[in-house]
């Protein structure tokens, strides 16, 4: 039964051609993150995170911040979905960075709909279903608390939408709940989860303990 730290990675780079890089505030959420588990006393028994290089990174940091010189384990069950690749099945390939960078509000409206039209199996060509990405998803954390007892910490680092699932299947929400779970998630946000023999339970959700004093608040994110 241990106590999973499941942490979303730092501030990338919304709107730009590589998404897929922190932003400096990133690398520093990240670190800061790592720090203030040190102050408590919480040092992981493994440290996992996504194959993806804003969540690689995130981790690296993570465990830099902790004093700790490990890796982090890498499992690519921990991506995000293709929100790419969503978007284009459900508007007919168009192109979502050129919908972002017009109209922000249209693009985020657009995309719930591309999302829930993905949960209700209603889009063509999609790298997986729904159904395969919660079971991906379920799998690496499975696999993150093996072996693991109940005075343990394991910290996993994702991203929005593999958050927003395990928190909704967790409580047994529909899918619509983890579509707005994932949109409202903030960069190094943190849920706790207790990972017993069969089940996950919810301690809490989107936490950012590491960023809520005065000086740091400017800091909370959500790219």
């Amino acid at each position: 039964m241990a106590l999973i730290w499941l942490v979303r990675h730092g501030q990338a780079s919304f709107g730009a051609d590589h998404y897929d890089r922190l932003s400096a505030l990133g690398r520093q959420q990240a670190r800061w993150l790592g720090e203030y588990l040190l102050s408590r006393g919480l040092t992981p028994t493994r440290v996992v995170s996504g194959a993806l290089e804003r969540q690689r990174d995130t981790a690296t940091e993570l465990l830099a911040g902790l004093g700790l010189d490990r890796v982090p384990e890498l499992d690519a069950r921990l991506d995000e979905y293709s929100g790419d690749a969503l978007y284009a099945a459900h508007t007919g390939g168009a192109h979502a960075r050129a919908h972002q960078q017009r109209d922000a509000k249209d693009f985020w409206r657009t995309f719930r709909e591309a999302m829930l039209a993905w949960a209700e199996d209603r889009l063509d060509g999609v790298p997986e279903s729904w159904s395969a990405f919660g079971e991906r998803v379920h799998g690496a954390i499975r696999h993150a608390v093996r072996e693991t007892t109940r005075d343990e910490v394991v910290v996993v680092v994702s991203s929005g939408g593999p958050i927003g699932r395990l928190v909704a299947d967790t409580m047994a929400a529909p899918p619509s709940t983890a579509i707005e779970l994932n949109l409202q998630f903030r960069n190094t946000g943190v849920c706790e989860l207790i990972a017993g023999s069969s089940t996950l339970r919810l301690l809490s959700y989107n936490n950012v303990p590491h960023l809520d004093t005065p000086e740091r608040r400017s800091g909370i994110t959500f790219a």
